[in-house]
């Protein structure tokens, strides 16, 4: 690209190459580890040039590193110096493919998943190792992978091939094949640069939405899961209380005292890996993990993404994120017995709503709030898939899937199973794509 801006012709027997000088912070500057982002403004070009590079995607360090490209690049979008809008996403392979890998069609899954809706018209694809002809194994493979990209008057996928041999020492023999594959590429990227020049650039903002949801909906999840847990082991002390208010029910009825043991649910905040440490933003007042773990760029609780208004978008209480703390600490929940008074029992009820009250009605009423909070926690994580359903441009992809089993056996438990259809379709269409 940057040969191409400079205007170098093969008589000029020079091709530059660039090199990251960490000295000169002006012409590429790391975001992160994930993404690098390089601007390009040369005196011998009328274009200005800003390429964001992710070249860690889909390696074998998981999905832990792909949301920390997802995060980097939802930073860029945030910050006032970053990035707005993009003219161009361009997926490269190899023009002699016949099917896209399982990495490649993760890849092109994940980077789709990261965007809104309204990029589809910008994504491009770029052919490599091209001998000229029209790639049609490749753009079948595309078409079954259900690649999501610009198209043409023929309504075909829009695609620039390449054969990227322009540095190889020059060589007699093979003269009029590097030749070639150099017309060849400079034609390419003649043909990218006309596409660039027309095609109005996208706003980040949907794109944005789309990455603070999903950030949302991960920290939603887990956060439910944790209190789903914290629910089970309340009814189980409930269950407790009763059967020991069974077993003495002539106590009871007679109003004596009496001594009995339940398991109690309680909060322990533990040390985590200082490795990870700036991935938890926990509240002190709802005693609950409200990101954890994937907070990796907000430097204090106010900058994380599950904050909205300044106030917590998870927790319980939706608390001010002056109550949030990051640090290399979580809760856990643990269990412990403790020993009870039927006389302390029946104080803390007649404390809270008068003399006179039933308290194994009490008990049942505080569970069947624990039951109504539940239920809508796990309706709110639903409606933020139903919306990213709406404004991703790909939603089928493992970030959506890794928790869409354990939200159907949620709606299934709140008898919602129309909700639970809706996502066993998804499910299904993913598993659609992928035998493809």
């Amino acid at each position: 690209m940057i040969n191409y801006m400079l205007g170098v012709q093969r008589k000029d027997k020079v091709w530059f190459e660039i090199t990251d000088d960490q000295s000169d912070r002006s012409s590429a500057h790391s975001l992160t580890s994930s993404i690098t982002v390089y601007g390009f403004y040369l005196q011998e070009s009328k274009t200005d040039l800003t390429i964001i590079d992710t070249p860690g995607y889909g390696d074998t360090r998981g999905v832990e590193k792909d949301k920390e490209i997802a995060e980097s690049l939802l930073s860029l979008c945030e910050s006032a110096e970053g990035i707005h809008e993009v003219d161009a996403v361009c997926l490269v392979m190899m023009a002699h493919q016949n099917r896209l890998s399982d990495r490649q069609r993760y890849i092109f899954d994940a980077v789709q998943s990261l965007f809104g809706r309204d990029i589809a018209e910008n994504i491009v694809l770029l052919f490599t190792h091209s001998d000229g002809a029209r790639p049609k194994n490749a753009l079948t493979a595309v078409k079954e992978a259900k690649v999501k990209c610009a198209v043409n008057e023929q309504n075909q996928p829009v695609f620039f091939l390449f054969n990227n041999r322009q540095s190889e020492a020059a060589d007699e023999e093979y003269e009029m094949m590097q030749e070639q594959s150099w017309n060849l590429s400079f034609k390419g990227m003649e043909g990218l640069f006309k596409f660039l020049d027309n095609i109005k650039p996208k706003t980040l903002k949907m794109t944005q939405d789309v990455l603070q949801k999903r950030k949302q909906l991960d920290a939603k999840l887990n956060n439910l899961q944790s209190r789903v847990e914290v629910m089970k082991l309340k009814q189980n002390e409930l269950k407790q209380t009763q059967e020991a208010l069974r077993k003495n029910k002539k106590n009871v009825e007679e109003n004596k005292n009496f001594e009995y043991e339940v398991e109690v649910a309680y909060k322990e905040k533990v040390d985590i890996d200082p490795a990870v440490a700036y991935k938890a933003v926990c509240c002190s007042v709802c005693e609950e993990n409200c990101h954890y773990p994937g907070c990796w760029l907000a430097r204090d609780p106010s900058w994380c993404e599950v904050m909205k208004d300044e106030h917590c978008t998870v927790c319980t209480d939706k608390c001010h994120y002056s109550e949030h703390v990051k640090e290399a600490k979580i809760y856990v929940t643990k269990i412990k017995k403790e020993k009870r008074t039927y006389r302390d029992l029946k104080k803390k009820y007649e404390d809270k709503i008068g003399h006179g009250v039933s308290v194994v009605k009490k008990l049942e009423e505080e569970l069947q709030e624990l039951e109504k909070e539940k239920i809508k926690l796990v309706i709110e994580a639903f409606h933020c898939v139903e919306t990213l359903e709406r404004i991703a441009l790909n939603t089928v992809s493992l970030f959506i899937l890794q928790h869409i089993d354990v939200l159907i056996e949620k709606l299934k438990e709140i008898n919602e199973p129309e909700k639970a259809e809706i996502l066993e379709d998804i499910k299904t269409r993913a598993g659609e794509k992928k035998k493809h």
